[in-house]
């Protein structure tokens, strides 16, 4: 079998960019956060989720994509978003931020109870277009991403990579774990073959990730 070649996510084009604003730009709302499937809202809509493990950047990311500072809230407490949080972009998209995972300080109990709810959502969501799984570029992908690829990969649900914090490392550190997330992925059949580069403090990257949510049909 031909493994799939990685590459990183191109920039957009003007039309793509202007799509991405103008959803991101419009309202953003937070609409429930979700401890049980039952809870859901309706499946009215596509919806991305976004996954990670503990303090890899998610919330501060969704707020520099929303252009919301305290939208996703951040912490650096590991564990603290134990809901599946659902915003809604406009009326055509719900955004979700789901639980941290890697979550060392948190107790065994509700580890387990999160996970899975999280098994459910990944296998049960129709409407689930993509999963975002963001690997912080200072460590790359690590043993417990591994196990999260792999419950996609058994969801099959397509995931795209995001690096996070890509403004803390410098340019050899950065293609360094490049070709290591590249590697990994390569095992993968449910990844998505472009790797987003992101820095929420600097803005690199948030155009793409919008446009690439903006255009996904």
């Amino acid at each position: 079998m031909t493994q799939m070649q990685f590459t990183l996510a191109p920039a957009p084009d003007d039309e793509a960019r202007e799509k991405g604003r103008l959803l991101f730009a419009g309202p953003v709302d937070f609409v429930k956060g979700v401890v049980a499937m039952s809870g859901l809202p309706p499946a009215d809509r596509l919806e991305v989720c976004f996954a990670g493990r503990s303090n890899v950047g998610k919330s501060s990311l969704i707020n520099a994509l929303t252009g919301r500072k305290t939208l996703a809230r951040a912490s650096n407490t590991p564990g603290r978003t134990q809901e599946i949080n659902y915003f809604a972009l406009g009326e055509s998209r719900f955004l979700v931020d789901l639980p941290g995972y890697g979550y060392a300080e948190a107790p065994v109990a509700i580890v387990a109870k999160w996970q899975a709810l999280l098994k459910q959502y990944l296998a049960g969501r129709q409407t689930l277009r993509r999963a975002f799984v963001l690997i912080d570029s200072r460590h790359g992908i690590k043993a417990v991403d591994e196990e999260i690829l792999k419950l996609l990969d058994r969801s099959a649900v397509t995931y795209q990579a995001v690096l996070t914090k890509v403004d803390k490392i410098n340019r050899v550190e950065r293609e360094a774990v490049i070709e290591q997330v590249k590697s990994a992925l390569a095992k993968h059949p449910a990844a998505y073959p472009e790797i987003v580069v992101t820095s929420s403090e600097k803005g690199e990257g948030v155009e793409t990730l919008r446009a690439i949510i903006a255009t996904m049909v």
